[in-house]
């Protein structure tokens, strides 16, 4: 079984190693996020995933959103950066470790998702020094306490591809409460005005959830987003599981912690869900 537990890559360097300071920051965070009640049933997320230094305290508005609510399963989706794979991997055993415990993998959702599409496999090496998904597991733990999920890392991004998985998403969950949260930056290494010009891009495409258009003006270099894959990936899933609403909850980029304006990377906290009706 210890075999099959994913050990985390980065606690001690994208975040605190020690369990206590870690969940001291990841509070204090959510504590500096204004109280936000969202009036529907939240569906889908959308969070960066650089270091917490960086990007943590926009994380925070995306997560405090969800506390206190309870899921059937979390589907957290990432774009790969070290290994180079066809499709999509699904880590489908054990768990991930972080400093605050194993967060077990729900392996019977796992599965299912897996066998609708030969696109979706278990490939180890797309897990093993990812980022994109660890970076978010501390505080899921802090908002959510015991839950399961489905990680998930993304080889490519194409529309096909991000459309076979929306579907095999779709077609497993079935009638269970699911939360599906898409991991993503924004453009890289941009002036800051040139990252809020190609960043006001994504967001706009987030609150309308057009995810079509969101991949189109990835692919014709219209605007950037690293986990452009999940994000759009996210938006397709929430709206067949009902989402009609999605709403920029926070925006920022590293210019704003660091001082330094030349070169940038830009982030983004969203939520997608379904509207009471009044």
């Amino acid at each position: 079984m210890d075999k099959d537990i994913r050990k985390s890559v980065i606690a001690g360097t994208w975040y605190p190693g020690n369990p206590r300071i870690l969940r001291a920051d990841i509070e204090e965070f959510l504590h500096n996020v204004p109280d936000e009640k969202i009036e529907g049933k939240i569906i889908g997320l959308i969070a960066p995933h650089a270091g917490y230094v960086y990007s943590g305290q926009v994380a925070a508005f995306a997560y405090k959103i969800i506390k206190g609510e309870t899921f059937d399963a979390v589907i957290l989706l990432g774009p790969s950066h070290r290994a180079f794979f066809h499709g999509v991997s699904i880590y489908d055993r054990g768990g991930y470790e972080t400093p605050l415990g194993v967060v077990p993998v729900d392996i019977p959702l796992a599965n299912d998702i897996m066998a609708q599409s030969k696109v979706i496999s278990h490939i180890p090496a797309a897990h093993s020094q990812e980022h994109s998904l660890e970076i978010h597991v501390p505080f899921l733990q802090v908002v959510l306490g015991d839950f399961r999920f489905v990680p998930i890392v993304m080889g490519e991004q194409d529309r096909q591809t991000c459309e076979t998985l929306a579907e095999s998403i779709v077609r497993a969950v079935g009638d269970r409460r699911v939360l599906i949260a898409g991991s993503s930056d924004l453009s890289h290494f941009h002036s800051y005005e040139k990252a809020l010009k190609l960043d006001s891009v994504v967001l706009k495409h987030i609150e309308k959830m057009d995810d079509r258009g969101l991949l189109k003006d990835l692919e014709n270099n219209v605007c950037e987003a690293c986990g452009g894959g999940p994000a759009a990936v996210t938006m397709m899933v929430s709206k067949k599981l009902g989402s009609d609403r999605a709403k920029i909850l926070k925006y920022a980029n590293s210019g704003d912690v660091t001082g330094d304006k030349g070169s940038v990377v830009g982030y983004a906290s969203a939520v997608l869900y379904e509207a009471h009706n009044p």
